[in-house]
C-alpha cells in the first residue's frame, strides 16, 4: 500500500472507508459507541480525530478467532459460546490497535486512545451493523475485516469524524 491509503470513519454515518488520497476506494458498515463520541478515558464512547494504527492483530487467524487481551483464546466464536456468556463484547478475527495522534485531544493524559484499548475489529453483532452500539471500538463483519486487514499497515492514517462526510482530510 502506498502512504497515500488512509482510513476515514464516520460516525454520523456508520462507514469505515479505505481511501487513496482523496478517493474512495472501497467502503464497509460499521458500529461506533452507543455512548457517542467523546476522548475522555472510561466514557464508553468512540474517539474523534486524526490516529494511526498502532498494530495489526490476527493474521491468518480463521474468521470468528475470539481475542481476550489482544491474544487468540484458540476458540472460534459459535453460537453456543454467545449463549453462554450473554452481553459480552466479542473481539473477534482480527484487531487494529488505534493509537491517537492529536496530543492532548486523543493522546495523553486522561484522553489517549492507545491506553483506552480503541480497536477496529470483527464482532459477534454483525446484525447491528450500522448502528452505533459497541463500547467505544469500531466493529466491522468478520469479513470485512478480513478484507480491509491486509490492506493496513503500522502507522496507517485514521480519521474518526462525526460529518457525514468520511472525506475531511
Amino acid at each position: 500500500m502506498s502512504q497515500g491509503h488512509w482510513l476515514s470513519i464516520s460516525i454520523a454515518r456508520q462507514v469505515l472507508e479505505l481511501r487513496e488520497d482523496e478517493r474512495c476506494i472501497r467502503q464497509w458498515s460499521v458500529s461506533t459507541a452507543a455512548a457517542g463520541a467523546g476522548e475522555l478515558n472510561g466514557s464508553g464512547q468512540t474517539p474523534r480525530g486524526w490516529h494511526r494504527i498502532r498494530l495489526g492483530i490476527g493474521a491468518g487467524a480463521p474468521e470468528r478467532t475470539v481475542f481476550v487481551g489482544r491474544r487468540s483464546t484458540g476458540e472460534v466464536c459459535s453460537a453456543q459460546r454467545m449463549a453462554a456468556h450473554p452481553g459480552r463484547d466479542w473481539i473477534l478475527t482480527r484487531i487494529l490497535w488505534l493509537t491517537g495522534a492529536e496530543p492532548g485531544r486523543n493522546r495523553g493524559g486522561d484522553v489517549d486512545t492507545l491506553r483506552r484499548l480503541i480497536y477496529i475489529h470483527g464482532t459477534s453483532d454483525e446484525d447491528r451493523l450500522g448502528e452505533p452500539v459497541s463500547a467505544g471500538c469500531i466493529r466491522m463483519a468478520n469479513a470485512d475485516i478480513c478484507s480491509l486487514f491486509p490492506k493496513c499497515y503500522p502507522g496507517m492514517p485514521v480519521l474518526i469524524s462525526e460529518d457525514l462526510s468520511c472525506s475531511g482530510r
